[in-house]
């Protein structure tokens, strides 16, 4: 066993030979964090005492799902050999979340990073995202360490999966290192060989300093914390910076690494990863992928930056009480301090009120900001049904980007395009031909299919991003008993035949109720909707018919039939106290219903409408 580092060494003042910059990574659930906590406790980063499980996972909805949503840097002291002063190093840490949604956070901290250590799980292989993050990695020159985690349990098979990762990356199967995350075994060898492997940052520390930010968060009591990764020169406490791409200039309040509490240094020196805080409030002003130079000798070329995440999915955000707008505009502007990848614009609804439209990275995404909004903010919400970014050219020539609905351009149109995905599904071979058909269903094409060993096959399908965003990853599980994963990336436009459907109540348009689906699709969908809200919304003191239309062409009708007349209505003449209850309880439920031109829709329908509009008109 390699010793503890008897004293670590200090931040600005280690060689940069000394230090090893490492990123773990691999697909969700395969124990990252796991092993990240391990690697705190052998280094003594973190006393025995305070240690906890998922240590780096600072949101409670981290840890209470086993995900981890935002990257954490960490630097660790570790010494090899006998542990002598010559000995000493200091590893810097990353520590990336796993889903497909957050693939840009892996992307920045890759990008601060000399190496990566790619993690499998011993017992499932490999996945969608391992893939893909390895890609990322090798974009990056990054330097790869192959490593089989879970060991332990009784169902992996460290052998057969070994083999799988030394023919992905070139390699002998026994020179993959195994390890459990979870009991501590070969995590020691593991630091040894990240510090014999990985190599060392290159920087010139005499040149103007040039550091660059591959994340930012907002701390309410400090203002932005900026985590930098320093590439040349150094930067010291009380100096000026200056943002490269804003030139906006700012003075050094604080300067330190998190180790992995943060501790203030005498500065940064190349090659070193570390935070700054600078007193500003406004996350925008340190945008991650910036290069941050001194004020009094700025450098004059910046570094290769990174590009902002652009949204896949559209969703409206509502209040469920109009009178909560306010705090959810707040709620969101606090949230895209800590999140740079969310966007959202002011929008109304005549039916649901005054909302958002935002900008989320894929479905997890907008659960996660969700749940987030309600739980950190105290606020009920009605999300609308998920929608992605249509291009629409009419007859006259006009292009039209539509990411609502309610957007969609009347009249004769010329083309609709919408965005495509390339996925690629990793299933065992036995599911071969439910996935495929699952993908036929969604309109997708196929591109290719290879195997990556005797019983895993990875196919790869071209499919519209707007049939997987709703439920396709539910099913795709469902199907596949949970042993498929899947990763996408964007690729491009596609011309399709799609139409916007209406929902009509009492003839009048409800914005909330349309969308845009296919032709072929459009006549389930439409009875799908009439059939869903004619059993939602209550009967009225009329009768109601709800409609589904494309245009001015309806094409499936129900209809809600009239109420007759209360005759309970006088029983409760005498009794005041028991009228008055009655009276109060009405009053909640109005509240809690929606007028829409005269029917009253309650607050539920909508939900409910929205929520699952899509598996069982697929089921059909």
């Amino acid at each position: 066993m390699s010793p503890r580092a008897l004293k670590p060494l200090e931040p600005a003042a280690t060689d940069p030979a000394r230090i090893r910059n490492f990123c773990i990574i691999a697909h969700i659930d395969h124990g990252k964090s796991t092993l990240a906590d391990r690697m705190l406790q052998i280094t003594g980063s973190v006393s025995d005492r305070d240690m906890r499980a998922q240590y780096l996972d600072r949101m409670d909805i981290e840890r209470e799902r086993g995900i981890t949503i935002k990257s954490q840097a960490v630097r660790m002291a570790w010494a090899t050999g006998a542990g002598g002063p010559d000995e000493s190093y200091a590893l810097n840490m990353i520590d990336t979340p796993g889903h497909v949604d957050f693939s840009y956070e892996v992307s920045r901290s890759l990008a601060a990073c000399e190496g990566a250590v790619l993690l499998v799980d011993a017992a499932q292989g490999i996945e969608a995202q391992t893939l893909a993050n390895l890609y990322l990695a090798l974009e990056n020159d990054l330097q790869i360490i192959p490593v089989l985690n879970k060991i332990d349990l009784p169902a992996a098979d460290p052998e057969k999966y070994a083999a799988e990762l030394a023919g992905l990356i070139g390699g002998k199967p026994e020179d993959v290192l195994r390890v459990s995350g979870k009991t501590g075994m070969g995590v020691e060898s593991l630091l040894d060989l990240i510090v014999r492997d990985i190599p060392a940052p290159k920087g010139d520390p005499d040149a103007p300093a040039r550091a660059m930010i591959f994340d930012s968060v907002y701390d309410s009591y400090r203002g932005v914390v900026t985590y930098v990764r320093m590439i040349d020169g150094n930067l010291a406490p009380r100096e000026r910076i200056q943002m490269m791409s804003t030139r906006a200039a700012h003075e050094i309040l604080e300067i330190g690494v998190s180790s992995p509490e943060p501790t203030p240094s005498k500065g940064l020196g190349v090659g070193e990863v570390g935070y700054l805080i600078t007193g500003v409030k406004d996350v925008r002003q340190s945008k991650v992928g910036d290069t941050v130079t001194t004020f009094r000798r700025p450098a004059t070329v910046a570094l290769p930056g990174y590009t902002d995440p652009k949204p896949m999915v559209y969703s409206g955000v509502y209040p469920i009480d109009g009178s909560d707008y306010p705090i959810l505009r707040e709620a969101l502007d606090k949230l895209k301090l800590s999140d740079a990848s969310l966007v959202y614009e002011p929008e109304t609804s005549v039916a649901l009120g005054f909302g958002f439209r935002c900008g989320f990275l894929g479905l997890l995404h907008l659960e996660i900001i969700t749940e987030r909004l309600e739980r950190e903010f105290g606020l009920d919400l009605i999300t609308t049904a998920p929608s992605v970014i249509y291009e629409v050219k009419t007859d006259d020539g006009k292009t039209i980007i539509v990411t609502n609905p309610s957007e969609y351009p009347e009249g004769k149109l010329k083309s609709v395009a919408e965005p495509m995905v390339k996925a690629a599904i990793l299933l065992p071979k036995d599911y071969v031909g439910t996935v495929m058909e699952l993908c036929q269903a969604r309109r997708g094409t196929l591109l290719g299919m290879d195997y990556l060993s005797e019983d895993r096959v990875e196919i790869r399908y071209n499919v519209p991003l707007g049939e997987i965003v709703f439920d396709f990853f539910d099913q795709l599980k469902s199907r596949t008993q949970g042993y498929a994963s899947l990763d996408y990336e964007p690729s491009g436009q596609q011309e399709a035949d799609l139409v916007k459907v209406d929902i009509l109540l009492q003839g009048e348009k409800v914005d909330a109720f349309s969308s845009i689906v296919h032709r072929d699709k459009a006549y389930a969908y439409g009875v799908l909707m009439t059939e869903r809200l004619k059993k939602l919304i209550p009967r009225q003191q009329f009768e109601v018919p709800i409609q589904a239309a494309i245009g001015a062409r309806i094409i499936a009708r129900e209809s809600i039939r009239a109420m007759r007349k209360d005759v309970l209505a006088k029983c409760y003449g005498g009794d005041i106290s028991r009228k008055r209850k009655l009276l109060e309880k009405q009053k909640e439920g109005k509240k809690r219903m929606k007028m829409v031109g005269r029917v009253e829709v309650p607050q539920e329908a909508f939900i409910a409408a929205l929520s699952g509009d899509v598996e069982t008109k697929d089921a059909k």
